[in-house]
């Protein structure tokens, strides 16, 4: 089941990442993509404030970025893609602890995850390496790449976790 990712909403749960960090959107990317490929997964990622001329969409591996313009916000965004999937949206994780998101994804009947549980199960697959059945154990990261990777996304301190 893929993943609809409202990033901004989720970036304070990740230990290390900060939303005041100018690189906390290719943070979350790069760690949602590492999870993508442990778990054989797809996502797509909307954040608020596209910067001025970049593209709107980017690929990164299995994780899709999608940038949203200013006048419009990334709820605004997720719930138009799931208005888009329509029956197809019940197939659709989307990670969110906005109320009116989350009113939108019982709505399409696709499933419905807040961004703190979420990020226990990113951090969680990351520190143990999870796969899905029949993976190669060689293609999981060990605990001391997971904690190269937490140290590298670390800006001085541990994310509060609160919104």
């Amino acid at each position: 089941m893929p993943y609809i990712i409202d990033g901004h909403n989720l970036i304070p749960w990740i230990p290390g990442l900060d939303l005041a960090s100018v690189d906390d959107e290719v943070q979350l990317i790069e760690l949602v993509q590492e999870y993508c490929r442990l778990r054989r997964k797809r996502a797509e990622i909307y954040f608020d404030n596209a910067p001025p001329g970049q593209p709107r969409a980017r690929h990164h591996g299995q994780v899709l970025a999608r940038f949203v313009r200013t006048g419009q916000t990334a709820d605004d965004a997720i719930r138009a893609r799931l208005l888009r999937l329509g029956a197809e949206a019940r197939n659709w994780t989307v990670v969110s602890s906005d109320q009116q998101v989350q009113l939108a994804v019982r709505a399409a009947r696709a499933q419905p995850i807040s961004s703190e549980a979420f990020a226990h199960l990113l951090i969680d697959t990351l520190r143990q390496g999870e796969s899905t059945p029949g993976q190669e154990a060689k293609s999981a990261l060990d605990a001391g790449e997971v904690q190269e990777w937490l140290d590298l996304f670390s800006s001085g301190g541990e994310g509060s976790g609160e919104t």
